[in-house]
């Protein structure tokens, strides 16, 4: 005789789309990402600036490889020698390869940029986080710090430190320039921190005891990481901007290196008689810039849930599919109509 035991039942987890358990957030997360790559495979501007920046990189680090003249190596036979099949860009005044010179400066430009905004993103959300979430005395210092930063001349500041710091090379150039960079973005990210702290996901979390820092990076950083993707990506061409102007004044990066704002800087004196000692850095320049500002127009639209900006195939109802599927399109329908009304 079969024994049949009483045991209670596993309550079940409630499913999904596609029948998976919501505990495991694939449907929802793989369906928000599948969102912003057709929106962003739907913005055509973006898709430009992005390939754009990938050639730059491209040429920035491979360039190098690809000519057999230094950028500090001059060709005393070659003074002021417009571009040729041996020197792709010119030279310059005391012979040095002007395409090897460009690439390199390019190559330091965007690595001066990426660094920039990466540390700036990162100070500023860490900051703008901590004091949104715990408020009182700390929100106070730390806004107290922002405000005192932002009062102060930051081109100033950096152009009378840099000086000092000649034998610290371009980290420290990075440095000060991510250090006055990042307190618009933080508070940004104190107002979206004070409207999410009282959400009832972060305050189920504070109930169940979890570290307020586990919270913030977990809870409201992850909630707040569109506006800082897009903020980092505008802060690139920003940091490159203000690079390239602090070394066209001589307080970016110093002889023997090179970058965009030096060249832009040694060939602006020469620029009508010797136009290619100039246009093809500004060119360059400009073009960086113009790509991010489209990546970050992009990434705006695409990781905006109020957005419009829908991919095609999405505005069309599955009721109308379904009919034109069902009926054959729209001449299908008025045959099935005339079907049924014989007798």
């Amino acid at each position: 005789m079969t024994t049949l035991s009483a045991q209670p039942a596993e309550p079940a987890e409630p499913a999904g789309p596609a029948g998976l358990p919501l505990s495991a957030g694939t449907p929802r997360a793989a369906g928000r990402g599948r969102l912003v790559l057709a929106r962003l495979l739907a913005a055509r501007g973006a898709l430009v600036g992005a390939a754009v920046v990938l050639l730059l990189f491209v040429l920035a680090f491979g360039g190098p490889f690809l000519t057999p003249w230094d950028y500090a190596t001059p060709d005393f036979s070659a003074l002021h020698q417009p571009p040729s099949a041996e020197h792709w860009f010119g030279t310059n005044g005391v012979g040095q390869d002007v395409f090897a010179q460009t690439v390199r400066g390019l190559q330091k430009s965007l690595v001066i940029g990426l660094l920039v905004a990466l540390l700036s993103t990162v100070l500023a959300s860490v900051v703008g986080a901590c004091a949104g979430y715990f408020g009182g005395w700390a929100d106070r210092a730390l806004m107290f710090l922002v405000d005192l930063l932002l009062v102060f001349p930051a081109f100033l500041i950096i152009t009378i430190v840099s000086s000092r710091l000649k034998s610290a090379g371009w980290i420290a150039f990075v440095l000060l320039l991510a250090l006055f960079n990042w307190m618009i973005t933080a508070r940004v990210v104190r107002s979206m921190t004070i409207s999410l702290r009282e959400r009832e996901f972060v305050r189920a979390a504070r109930f169940m005891g979890v570290r307020p820092l586990r919270i913030i990076s977990r809870h409201i950083l992850p909630n707040v990481a569109s506006f800082l993707i897009i903020d980092a990506t505008i802060a690139v061409g920003g940091a490159v901007m203000s690079e390239t102007a602090l070394s066209y004044f001589g307080f970016g990066v110093k002889a023997p290196d090179v970058s965009l704002g030096t060249l832009l800087a040694a060939g602006t004196s020469e620029a009508p008689v010797f136009p290619w000692l100039f246009y093809f850095a500004a060119g360059l320049l400009v073009l960086f810039v113009l790509a991010v500002n489209l990546i970050g127009d992009g990434l705006r639209d695409a990781l905006d849930p109020t957005s419009a900006a829908a991919p095609r195939r999405s505005r069309r109802s599955p009721q109308s599919d379904r009919s034109r599927r069902s009926d054959g399109g729209p001449l299908g329908s008025s045959r099935s109509v005339s079907r049924r009304k014989r007798p």
